[in-house]
């Protein structure tokens, strides 16, 4: 069954009873990821054969084949037959096809570079936006910038606009990392993203793509931190595992009288009118015991931030 994902769900159970039963042997082939597209039943009872892009060796094979078969060489420099390798971008489909127009090309001096460029159209990169290369390259790219990997970085941004994603998916995910891999560690990164989307939706492409780059180049060289990212998780956690605890009265407002006959702020302290600006009050839940739910490193910003809790927490012991 060539392009097997074709199927939908309902047709793909269909051929369960027939495999189990040896009736037939389903061969199935897809040009998409089969742990997306096709039922874990039947996924389940296949054996997964990947195919890989053809490397350069493979694709000389397949030229020097069809060499042999026409009886003709392609006449073309060593520099223009290696171009036209990379071109294909190992699709051998697709070097055929320029294979059989250079073959039936009558000219007395072999092609250069140059001349093959001008005679054979530029393919458009293997991208499909919709489906698993989509998710790879940003994966790729998000990877990079994490691992602090600029030139790899670099290059899957390019190859994401070469390939005609769209630019604001990009940059929507750009500013995702600012967030999860740098944080507080360079407060500065988040602005450069928005900046940079901002600078995209004004200039457009090409000339908005630079900034895109540039946001890219900023955040992969930028201190990294998952402080903020992991407080938030642990935050939810508590949040889902106290349930609805009160804030302590001092922590809640009292608009009106009987709020504060009832104890309504009662006991609150302005920070800002103590000594060192700092009361010390602790504004978890009564009923809860305090959490470190915020650990930030030593790494960038996140450094002073660190001594000013390691400060403040002694002040609070002092005060308790």
């Amino acid at each position: 069954m060539d392009e097997i994902h074709r199927f939908n769900r309902a047709q793909q159970d269909a051929f369960l009873p027939y495999v189990e039963s040896g009736t037939v042997t389903l061969v199935g082939a897809t040009t998409e990821n089969p742990s997306f597209e096709l039922n874990g039943a039947l996924l389940s009872r296949a054996q997964v054969i990947v195919l890989n892009r053809l490397g350069e060796n493979d694709l000389a094979e397949i030229v020097a084949r069809a060499e042999k078969l026409m009886g003709k060489k392609l006449n073309v420099t060593n520099d223009a037959r290696a171009w036209l390798l990379q071109q294909v971008d190992g699709d051998g489909r697709y070097l055929l096809n320029l294979v059989e127009i250079l073959l039936h090309q009558k000219t007395a001096a072999p092609l250069d570079v140059a001349q093959l460029q001008n005679l054979l159209q530029k393919r458009a990169p293997l991208y499909d936006k919709g489906q698993e290369a989509h998710y790879n390259l940003i994966s790729a790219l998000h990877k990079s910038v994490r691992g602090s990997d600029v030139n790899a970085a670099l290059y899957w941004l390019a190859r994401m606009i070469a390939g005609g994603e769209d630019p604001n998916f990009i940059a929507r995910r750009v500013v995702r990392m600012a967030y999860e891999d740098i944080g507080l560690a360079d407060p500065s990164a988040a602005l450069q993203a928005i900046a940079a989307w901002q600078t995209f939706e004004r200039l457009g492409p090409p000339e908005g793509e630079l900034a895109l780059a540039q946001a890219v180049v900023y955040l992969a060289t930028a201190p990294k931190s998952i402080g903020v990212y992991q407080a938030w998780g642990n935050a939810r956690r508590a949040a889902q595992e106290t349930g609805s605890l009160a804030p302590p009265a001092y922590a809640m407002n009292a608009p009106t009288k009987m709020m504060k006959d009832l104890g309504y702020a009662d006991g609150y302290i302005y920070d800002p009118d103590t000594p060192e600006g700092f009361s010390g009050l602790n504004y978890f839940p009564p009923q809860m015991k305090r959490q470190e739910l915020y650990t930030p490193i030593e790494r960038g910003f996140e450094r002073e931030i660190k001594k000013r809790l390691e400060y403040w927490e002694k002040l609070r012991a002092a005060k308790n």
